[in-house]
């Protein structure tokens, strides 16, 4: 389960871009490469897509500073690495525990990938893309 204190430091009371909910919502960050990038794009901006089979995790993080980081320092995103920005209703979130990757202290969320589409219908507003690396 996640901590609420964890959720605290990074909620807020509106979604995304033009997109305001009444609900609460967390603020989450992805680093993301171009193909990814482009999935999003195609959903509209509002649904992360279905993860590769050999991926049992979505891992959204509660830091943005750890994904600049990944965005900067991992390779698996390609030459072109990106960080999304997205709120989700915080209610929903309540069921995932957190956990540190990597030896990093920044934790991140563990949703599991048949759970992929639930997370995205708690998305409030649009993906959004607040970094780009070279």
């Amino acid at each position: 389960m996640v901590d609420p204190a964890v959720l605290s430091d990074s909620t807020t009371g509106h979604g995304s871009g033009g997109d305001v909910s009444s609900d609460v919502t967390t603020v989450l960050w992805r680093p993301v490469g171009q193909q990814e990038l482009g999935l999003v794009r195609e959903a509209g901006g509002r649904r992360w897509p279905a993860l590769p089979p050999d991926q049992t995790h979505f891992f959204p993080m509660l830091d943005e500073g750890f994904a600049i980081r990944a965005a900067q320092n991992w390779n698996l995103f390609g030459p072109v690495r990106y960080v999304a920005r997205f709120h989700v209703e915080t209610g929903f979130l309540g069921r995932y525990s957190t956990r540190s990757f990597g030896g990093s202290a920044a934790p991140m969320l563990w949703v599991a990938a048949e759970d992929l589409d639930e997370l995205n219908a708690h998305i409030v507003g649009s993906i959004e893309i607040i970094h780009e690396f070279r």
